[in-house]
């Protein structure tokens, strides 16, 4: 197997120093996780990484890169000694980049950053070597570590770069040297740290910064700040291409049809130096967002030189992670298969934009009748607090009563002191509970569900709704259930 790293490599580009020579198969920033030859980085977060130095070489690391020799090591110790530890996960980003020919996508946007950089894993590991950011590794030290992760023959590398205040992704986006670069969407979330929604598309239209002369910017049509975010393509010299609903796009989305958990889509594509396409294609999850996100993915990889057929056929393939909207069955008799509900776990985090497209998605769902202890199956939505709003958080939260895909859902339950200014807005007859902490709900849900219903649980991630997600699997344990195959 070639070597990710060697010593000789590493050295070069960090100028650090190495005790001894080694190979590294990968890397890894957690001692508990890291695989056998691998190279150990000894970041400072919340704890400091040097801490966990020999137990990562117990665990079978080819060695550690560290900025000072840990206590406890042997003198044979296999390290990377350099100044400072990110600067140098830093400096094997750039060294990493600069040795691939790949054509490398950077993704921001205020929703849909992980979803729309898996399917892009979807669709382009099937037309060369695809390289991607793991779960959400997508700030100051995701993005340096997912460069430095890419192996020399990539053909396509997905780059997700997010942020909490202004100024955090450019950087990134010019140490990805980008060809690409993908903005989903702008809409409110983390106005903590700015002062307005304006603001946050001035940083995300600051992924374009990353582009090398002439790249690719695809960007969404359809919202408010579309000018933002054209007027910095020009001002980078990029080529911007739009994709959207709205007439004046080079793609968009003609249809939309939600039904049977899926979603089924016409897409018409007039991209430059390209011939007009329409491309027909199906997600196995229901949600005109994810629609959206599939027909900037088809614009990407058309521009990328993918096979854009090949495509739109691959995106059926790709299902969301646990956390970010995926739908699985949960059984409540092991003797009885139709007695279950559908659980819809969304709660990987939460602002308003992505509450309202879950919103839509529940909404889209049909419960099954007749089967439970109430005659008729409900949507139910769980909603917690969505964190990071700033001071219009009260309003934010209660603005959610008044969507229309409210008219659909039959009860609502908020979790968290944030959520109770929804809870209040709410109409009667659709208020459910409200609690304060995720663990008190989790103490209820076997009450609040019954077969035949669907059920979505949406917040932030700081609220805990995991708990509650948990709670809901547990009531199937009593019966044999294949639900992690499900879409």
């Amino acid at each position: 197997m070639t070597a990710l790293w060697t010593s000789a490599e590493a050295e070069a580009a960090t100028g650090g120093g190495a005790t001894q020579a080694f190979e590294a198969q990968g890397l890894s920033i957690d001692s508990r996780t890291i695989g056998p030859g691998e190279l150990f980085v000894a970041l400072k977060d919340a704890r400091d990484g040097h801490d966990f130095v020999a137990d990562a070489l117990a665990r079978g690391a080819a060695a550690a890169m560290v900025s000072r020799v840990p206590e406890g090591l042997t003198e044979d110790a296999p390290l990377l000694i350099v100044d400072d530890v990110l600067e140098g996960l830093r400096a094997l980003a750039r060294a990493a980049r600069a040795r691939t020919g790949a054509q490398v996508l950077g993704i921001t946007g205020s929703v849909g950053k992980t979803s729309t950089k898996e399917m892009l894993r979807a669709v382009l590991g099937t037309q060369g070597r695809v390289h991607a950011a793991e779960k959400s590794y997508n700030n100051h030290w995701g993005v340096p570590l997912t460069l430095a992760r890419m192996p020399a023959d990539t053909d396509f590398a997905v780059i997700e770069i997010g942020m909490n205040r202004p100024g955090e992704i450019a950087p990134l986006a010019r140490l990805a040297d980008l060809t690409h670069a993908l903005v989903t969407t702008v809409a409110p979330a983390h106005l903590e740290a700015f002062d307005s929604v304006e603001g946050i598309a001035h940083e995300k239209a600051s992924i374009l910064e990353g582009l090398r002369p002439g790249g690719w910017a695809i960007l969404n049509g359809d919202i408010d700040y579309t000018p933002i975010l054209r007027a910095k393509a020009q001002a980078v010299g990029a080529r911007a291409v739009l994709f959207g609903a709205s007439e004046a796009v080079d793609a968009r989305l003609v249809e939309v049809f939600l039904k049977d958990g899926q979603t089924v889509a016409q897409a018409d594509l007039t991209l430059p130096d390209q011939p007009p396409l329409r491309l027909p294609f199906k997600l196995h999850t229901p949600g005109r967002h994810f629609a959206m996100n599939g027909l900037a993915v088809l614009a990407a990889a058309a521009l990328m030189g993918a096979d854009v057929g090949l495509a739109a056929g691959d995106l059926g393939r790709w299902l969301p992670y646990d956390g970010r909207g995926r739908r699985e069955t949960i059984p409540l008799d092991a003797a009885d298969e139709t007695l279950a509900f559908d659980l819809i776990d969304d709660a990987y985090n939460a602002n308003p934009a992505s509450v309202a497209a879950a919103l839509d998605m529940l909404a889209a769902s049909r419960p099954t009748d007749g089967i439970g202890r109430v005659a008729r199956g409900r949507r139910i939505a769980i909603l917690g607090d969505m964190l990071e709003l700033g001071p219009t958080e009260d309003e934010l939260h209660a603005a959610l009563a008044a969507h229309p895909a409210m008219a659909s859902i039959d009860r609502v339950h908020c979790v968290g002191p944030r959520a109770r200014a929804l809870w209040a807005a709410l109409p009667g007859a659709k208020r459910g509970e409200h609690v304060e902490t995720a663990d008190a709900f989790a103490r209820r849900v076997r009450a609040l569900v019954d077969a035949g219903d669907i059920v979505l649980v949406k917040g932030s991630l700081g609220i805990g709704l995991q708990a509650v997600v948990d709670a809901l699997r547990k009531l199937g344990q009593a019966a044999p259930s294949d639900s992690d195959d499900q879409g």
